[in-house]
Parts: C-alpha cells; structure tokens; sequence
C-alpha cells in the first residue's frame, strides 16, 4: 500500500500545472503489474500518458520504492470500465449509462445531469398498449454500487 500512496503522490505532483487532468485510481497487481489509470475532462492524450509513466518510474527507480521488477501501465480508464468519481459522470453527461443499484435493479438511460449526491437519467419506459415515455430518474450516489457507459455501434 506505501507504494500506491507514493504513486499517487507522483501523479498528482505531475499533472499539478493540468486542472483539466485527474487521477482516477493507481492499483499494484499480485504479479507485480503497477496501474495507474488517468482521465481528462476531455480525455487524455497518450503523450500526457507518456509523460506521467517517465516522471512515475524516474522517481520509483531513484527512491528505489519497488525493490522486485514491475511492469508500470499508465493508461486512461477502458471503454467497459465503471465510472469510479464523480467528475467521471460529469465527462459523460448525454451519454447513455447502465445503473445498477444496491437493491440489485439496474437501471438504463441517457445521463442528464449530476449533482453533488445524485444523477439524473432520462429512461425509456415502456408500458404495454402505449408509446415509449421518456422518464427522468433521479438516483442518489449512495443507492449506486455501479456505473457503466453504454457503447452504441449505431
């Protein structure tokens, strides 16, 4: 865990000068794989990815903070991943979500706005003989456990 601290500490220290960049999460895997996932307001370059891999592993090498080999990855998080903060949701507003809540429903629809406790979704609601409605849904943060984009190949 002192590692990831340290890590974290690295990557904030590097995109300091960047407001519109932020740390989503930094995990040491059992193989001795260390992630560091990055995200932007409007996404990240693989350049600024670059970057923040050569000043991370500059620093580790020269504090000698990992004494067994690693394989460092530093990457913006992937297309299937779950949303982790809130300013992931921000990011993403008119984009459709999948919702699953504590109760184990789940929930799909295009994400409106975001509070600071809670997202608004519009769904689609279909009841048997009528039209499609469209349906805004306000869902508090602390009912959520997860929150997806949804890819649309249309």
């Amino acid at each position: 865990m002192q590692v990831e601290k340290r890590v974290k500490e690295l990557v904030e220290e590097k995109i300091a000068d960047r407001p519109e960049l932020f740390l989503v999460e930094v995990k040491m895997l059992p193989n001795n794989k260390l992630i560091i996932q990055v995200d932007g307001d409007e996404g990240i370059s693989i350049q600024d990815c670059a970057a923040i891999s050569r000043h991370v592993g500059f620093h580790l090498e020269e504090e000698n903070a990992i004494e067994q080999a690693y394989n460092l990855e530093v990457s913006s998080p992937g297309v299937g991943e779950a949303l982790k903060l809130t300013r992931q949701y921000h990011k993403n507003i008119g984009r459709d979500l999948s919702v699953k809540l504590t109760g184990g429903d789940k929930k799909e629809g295009k994400l409106l706005s975001v509070g600071e406790n809670s997202l608004t979704i519009e769904e689609k609601v279909k009841e048997k003989g009528k039209k499609v409605q469209l349906v805004e849904n306000t869902i508090g943060l602390e009912n959520i456990t997860e929150v997806k984009v949804l890819i649309s190949f249309k």
